[in-house]
């Protein structure tokens, strides 16, 4: 496909689906519902090949659809981003950031940061989605992602590492008086465990000796979660064991509420990361945003 209809239709397709409908796309793009739908079908013919399933009520991305919007999107930010570059009053960050963050790493250390981004910079609005699940940074729409891992997926994002902490296995004083005290992570297969349902394996916990011997313990769950202060507080409440990032516990080990256990272990850091989208402009908003989170949490 060559010509000036190269590139008709892309930009009406990706606001249909981040809409999800005609009407509310022709609303965004100052367009009739009937010409929004005429565009799309029109991109449909050229492609030959159908994007969208339709209903009276919805809309849905074909698998088809779902490949050509992942392209369309990336097309669309670069265009931008190169407009952006040669843009003299483009420089200064302006517009929407929408960014995604762990709930319990936002309430230990993002607010600070966010309040004097917003202070910086009066021309950005921001999109704060607080959620400890995994989002699809390009498919949903988003900036920036930040993630606490102790290792990353494979994928084509551009990850920057932004802080780590320790991951501590820990247990209130009325747990251990209880259930009794594991002195060796082997016999978590014998204590009431709290996973966090986000890994790829909740139950399978990975430990290291003094020496480097490398070992994994499939622990006994009595509860999965996807939430980690949740976790938190059912160990507060003596329900079991579970292990978290030190973000997680300054509070309980100043009040002594929990105690760390098997601190002759090494156990795998969880690594912080800043995840956007791999282009080469990256935008004035975020690359300020990820320059201000580098600098603040080097304090730490």
């Amino acid at each position: 496909m060559t010509g000036n209809k190269l590139f008709e239709g892309i930009e009406i397709f990706v606001q249909v689906v981040k809409s999800q409908g005609f009407s509310a796309a022709a609303e965004q793009l100052g367009h009739s519902s009937s010409h929004v739908s005429k565009e799309i079908t029109k991109l449909e013919t050229r492609l030959g090949v159908r994007l969208l399933n339709r209903t009276t009520r919805s809309i849905a991305l074909t698998p088809e659809g779902e490949a050509y919007y992942q392209y369309c999107t990336q097309l669309l930010q670069d265009a931008e981003s190169a407009i952006a570059a040669i843009t003299q009053n483009s420089i200064d960050p302006k517009g929407t950031l929408k960014v995604s963050c762990p709930i319990g790493f936002s309430a230990h250390y993002l607010q600070p940061i966010l309040a004097q981004f917003l202070d910086l910079y009066p021309n950005v609005r921001l999109d704060l989605d607080l959620s400890d699940k995994h989002i699809d940074v390009i498919a949903d729409g988003y900036d920036l992602a930040i993630r606490a891992t102790p290792q990353l997926a494979e994928s084509s994002l551009i990850c920057k590492r932004i802080f780590k902490t320790k991951a501590y296995v820990i247990a209130s004083k009325g747990y251990l008086e209880k259930q009794g005290r594991p002195y060796h992570p082997r016999e978590l297969n014998k204590h009431h465990c709290i996973c966090y349902s986000n890994l790829k394996n909740p139950t399978r916990w990975e430990f290291s000796s003094q020496s480097g011997e490398h070992f994994s313990v499939d622990v006994k769950e009595k509860m999965r979660c996807n939430n980690g202060q949740a976790e938190l507080d059912m160990v507060l409440a003596d329900q079991g064991i579970c292990r978290l990032p030190g973000f997680y516990l300054d509070s309980a080990f100043a009040n002594e509420q929990i105690e760390a256990l098997f601190p002759e272990f090494i156990q795998p850091e969880v690594n912080v990361y800043a995840v956007y989208p791999s282009r080469k402009h990256l935008s004035p908003k975020v690359r300020c945003f990820i320059d201000l989170l580098s600098e603040a949490l080097a304090e730490y």
